[in-house]
């Protein structure tokens, strides 16, 4: 071998260590960084295990309990609300139409007389006024 065969292979030897080098340096910052994300993580996990589990359990069911209570105080609320604003009369419009029609409203209507004194009204109207009656307690 000559000598400048022996210089180019010092100098390609040399730059074969110098990229040893540089991935050296590389593989050391990426085990650095493995490292701190390894420890993250474990910081993490403890964080979680410290909790006990009963802790939370007690928690929720604390949470539930008062949330239900309020849901049945709201419902409470809700049925009082609707028994107040249910309608105990008829309409001035049904006790109209009946009075026209009927000679007293007190007592229980045939059919065919309701559906007579009706017949000025839509369907619509008819089924709502006969709901009314219902729920006053006039129809059966």
């Amino acid at each position: 071998m000559n000598e400048e065969m022996m210089q180019q292979l010092s100098a390609t030897a040399e730059r074969l260590a110098t990229a040893a080098e540089a991935l050296d340096r590389v593989l050391g910052r990426l085990d650095a960084q493995q490292d701190a994300l390894n420890a993250k993580v474990d910081r993490i996990v403890a964080a979680v295990e410290e909790k006990p589990a009963q802790e939370t359990d007690a928690t929720s069911a604390e949470q539930l309990l008062e949330r239900l209570a309020e849901l049945e105080k709201t419902n409470a609320n809700l049925k009082a609300q609707t028994a107040r604003l249910t309608r105990k009369t008829l309409p001035p419009i049904v006790s109209a139409l009946l009075s026209k029609s009927m000679a007293e409203t007190d007592e229980r209507f045939e059919p065919g007389a309701l559906d007579k004194a009706l017949e000025s009204l839509t369907v619509e109207q008819r089924i709502a006024v006969k709901a009314e009656m219902a729920r006053a307690g006039i129809l059966e």
